[in-house]
């Protein structure tokens, strides 16, 4: 399977965030989304990725802007993590069950390792893919480059 394509139409899914409740991408529509897949929760370089999610939340709010933290952790792990962390406005979905289904149907699970790449998806506010971007796995996503994107959507 290959990475989805700028352009495509994002796929619906639903999942649970740390605190268990359910999600739907459909919910968030007239919002452009931040989809930050991380490979496994617990680690360094996923920590500061998710860190970095919460706190810049007030610039993504200014940029009409949800964004999510995505890993293949259960829901218990993630909340256990988001508290370890300080993330209280950031929504940690977990893609546990079926194992890595939303990272597959955005082509970036990595079916030999288990978990997805780390990878940035974003969606504009019709649904459209309109960045895609998959990083070496020890590499820390620049949020600042993330920002430039949605900025530029804006115009």
């Amino acid at each position: 399977m290959s990475t989805i394509k700028i352009g495509a139409k994002a796929n619906n899914f639903i999942l649970k965030d740390q605190e268990g409740k359910e999600l739907g991408l459909s919910s968030l529509q007239g919002k452009k989304i931040l989809l930050s897949f991380h490979p496994l929760a617990w680690t360094s370089v996923c920590a500061e990725q998710m860190k970095s999610l919460e706190i810049n939340m007030v610039r993504f709010r200014e940029l009409n802007t949800v964004a999510l933290g995505m890993s293949i952790d259960t829901v218990p792990s993630k909340k256990a993590w988001a508290k370890e962390l300080g993330i209280k406005d950031t929504k940690l979905l977990s893609d546990f069950w079926p194992h890595g289904k939303v990272a597959d149907i955005y082509g970036i699970f990595r079916e030999k390792d288990g978990f997805s790449e780390r990878a940035n998806i974003i969606i504009d506010e019709n649904g459209n893919v309109v960045f895609v971007k998959v990083y070496p796995i020890p590499q820390l996503p620049d949020i600042e480059e993330l920002i430039e994107v949605l900025k530029g959507l804006e115009k």
